[in-house]
């Protein structure tokens, strides 16, 4: 017994604690639970791995983080009537009888039932009650519940259970019309039937079945995303033979040939320029080759990258040579620092800092941040441009901005305060603000508006981030599209302000830029920056892509960790990056746009796994965590490949406390 108490207190500081679940209730029970009492006997040695495990009917026993986090989004306080909907081995109904003081558990299979009951037992849960039935209609009998936990996914909310929630109850539950991946949702019963509805998590459950949800067994369910991987995989050498055929080779990223690339580009007013990892040194450079020469010949006058917007508005100041006092804090000095804070970037700024000397100011190239993590920069930059154009306002910004200021340290811990009710949260506050800035629209930009365009964006930037934290905290979705709406956003604004026809170069990871509607990231209902381009600007946006095989690359192995270079491992045997090694050419580019080379095209647009390594990198566990589906040519207009690569040289900086700048997607 003493090497499960081991493993479980293991599995509660690794996979659970260290993951961002924080109620010390959920933390107690999960430690408590003897998970091996609920797992078959063939795999009791697994019980406390990280992952799903099978049991009978086809159905699971969920991952301990999964049910961690679903317990944890149920908000108990403890001596609750909770109700269980799929109790399956019945180890989640274990873990809510260490809080609730009665649980209700339903499940369909009737062994399974039997089972569960016979482990809740011989486990000593008396306050447990099994009844083997449809979970969709719920127990009426008991009803009302303080709260209800679905272990299945349904294609919509069931009604019957939404009537069985107390007043204030709260019910978490996987939902989405593909069996194949669900939204989790917290729902909120509030005074004369009224329901509030939270998107917490992309999550994959087994479907529920019943009156209330899935008729039968829908088709293609299974609990892992649909990937192209074989257990031998073949290998065939026509793929390969045409990109070698249609590629511009290069031995090295400062000789690549570009005069066709700018060619194909053409007009377009928007180039969006990717990278496979935050922590490569020639996918900075090439990247800015490209940007020098977008500037030179075709007039761009907007640098918009995938950074923060005050962060960068540092950068924006040296290369503009702008005649205002710079900041007093430091940019970039939030983990990952190394991300902007490198050799190669620096070489940027200085030439477009020389570039800009001899040209007037409004002519001037700027550089601009379209991420949303600075909630608290932003909001000191808000308050100090209104000190010097509005005093009375900038003591009432200082009151509402106030309602943050607990929470400067750790944004997190803000929106998770939020969520649990421990804490109001800051949404009126921060939308007055943004409210009662942009009235004054005109007022203040008549007087200076770069200046006002630096304080409005900060101000949507707090509105967006305020949110952003509230939702992100369980890795949803909806967090995810946020953030590229606010990118989007943020672009618009910063062309709309450098006037008609005004051109831009977005620096961003591929999974931003490259047309998510290619990739499975639309599956889970996600879009990007890319897509939102390609919408918006149709032919005038253009997407180039860029991928490597092997070589190192500058990132941490948890969050806030220390930057390592890692040696990155040879792609996967069924993902693009191995058919562009194949070609056996140590750099390319590869035109995909349609009306080009569509022999290559067609062939590429067969889906295969691609490689994202963000600000985190773990070779080990890289074909789950680091390898997604898409198709190539609809991702991309252009494709950039550097077969061997070398990761970023860093520059010397303090560490800032706080939230990473993309915390929690890595990418």
């Amino acid at each position: 017994m003493s090497g499960y108490n081991d493993l479980r207190k293991e599995m509660v500081e690794r996979q659970i604690k260290a993951r961002g679940v924080r109620d010390p209730l959920v933390l107690d029970a999960m430690a408590r639970v003897p998970r091996e009492r609920f797992v078959p006997d063939r795999l009791k040695g697994q019980a406390y791995w990280d992952r799903p495990l099978p049991i009978d009917a086809g159905q699971t026993i969920s991952q301990p983080y999964i049910v961690a986090y679903m317990i944890e989004a149920l908000a108990l306080k403890g001596g609750e009537k909770v109700l269980e909907i799929g109790a399956g081995s019945g180890y989640a109904a274990a873990v809510l009888a260490e809080i609730a003081s009665e649980v209700y558990t339903i499940e369909r299979h009737g062994t399974l039932a039997a089972k569960a009951s016979t482990a809740l037992q011989d486990a000593g849960y008396t306050n447990v009650h099994v009844f083997h039935g449809d979970g969709t209609r719920g127990w009426e009998d008991e009803a009302p519940f303080d709260a209800i936990l679905v272990s299945a996914g349904a294609p919509f909310v069931p009604e019957t259970l939404k009537s069985q929630l107390a007043r204030g109850g709260r019910m978490v539950v996987p939902v989405g019309s593909d069996p194949r991946a669900q939204e989790l949702v917290r729902v909120t019963r509030h005074d004369k039937g009224q329901f509030d509805r939270e998107d917490l998590a992309d999550v994959r459950f087994v479907p529920l079945i019943g009156e209330q949800g899935w008729e039968g067994e829908p088709e293609d369910t299974q609990t892992a995303p649909p990937r192209l991987i074989q257990h031998r995989p073949r290998q065939s050498e026509a793929l390969p033979r045409l990109i070698r055929t249609f590629a511009e080779p290069f031995e090295d990223v400062e000789n690549a040939p570009l005069d066709m690339m700018m060619d194909r580009i053409g007009d377009a007013r928007v180039v969006l320029i990717g990278e496979a990892s935050h922590g490569t040194s020639e996918f900075y450079r090439m990247r800015a080759l490209i940007t020098k020469r977008l500037i030179e010949e075709k007039g761009f006058t907007i640098v918009a990258a995938e950074a923060d917007w005050p962060d960068a508005a540092r950068i924006d100041h040296y290369v503009r040579h702008r005649e205002m006092p710079p900041s007093e804090w430091q940019a970039f000095a939030r983990f990952p620092t190394w991300m902007w804070r490198n050799e190669e970037v620096r070489a940027f700024t200085d030439w477009l800092h020389d570039w800009n000397a001899p040209r007037a100011p409004l002519t001037r190239v700027g550089f601009y941040g379209l991420d949303l993590y600075s909630l608290f920069n932003s909001t000191l930059a808000i308050i100090d441009y209104l000190e010097d154009v509005d005093p009375d306002l900038a003591r009432i910004a200082r009151h509402r901005y106030g309602c943050l200021s607990p929470w400067e340290a750790d944004p997190a811990a803000y929106g998770h305060a939020a969520l649990t009710g421990a804490y109001r949260n800051c949404e009126d506050d921060v939308t007055a603000m943004l409210i009662d800035l942009m009235r004054k629209r005109q007022e203040y930009a008549l007087s200076d508006g770069e200046r006002f365009l630096d304080a409005a964006q900060n101000a949507a930037l707090v509105a967006n981030a305020e949110k952003y934290y509230r939702i992100m905290y369980y890795g949803s979705r909806a967090s995810w599209n946020l953030r590229d709406d606010h990118m989007f956003e943020t672009l618009l604004n910063v062309m709309k302000f450098h006037g008609e026809g005004s051109r831009a170069v977005v620096w961003a990871h591929n999974s931003h830029i490259g047309d998510a509607r290619a990739t499975e990231m639309s599956r889970r209902g996600e879009r990007n920056l890319g897509e939102l381009c390609a919408r918006g600007f149709g032919n005038e946006s253009y997407r180039i892509g860029m991928g490597t095989d092997r070589g190192t690359v500058a990132a941490a192995s948890d969050w806030n960790g220390p930057m390592e270079v890692k040696q990155v491992r040879p792609s996967h045997l069924q993902s693009y990056e191995r058919q562009f090694h194949l070609s056996g050419l140590p750099g390319l580019i590869l035109p995909l746009r349609a009306g080009h080379e569509l022999d290559v095209a067609t062939e590429l647009s067969k889906p295969r796994l691609e490689r994202a390594i963000g600000v985190i990198y773990r070779p080990e566990t890289e074909l789950a965590s680091h390898y997604f589906e898409a198709e190539l040519p609809r991702q991309f207009d252009e494709y950039i490949w550097v077969d061997k690569t070398s990761a970023v040289m860093p520059l010397t900086t303090g560490q800032i406390r706080g939230l990473p700048d993309t915390y929690p997607f890595g990418t």
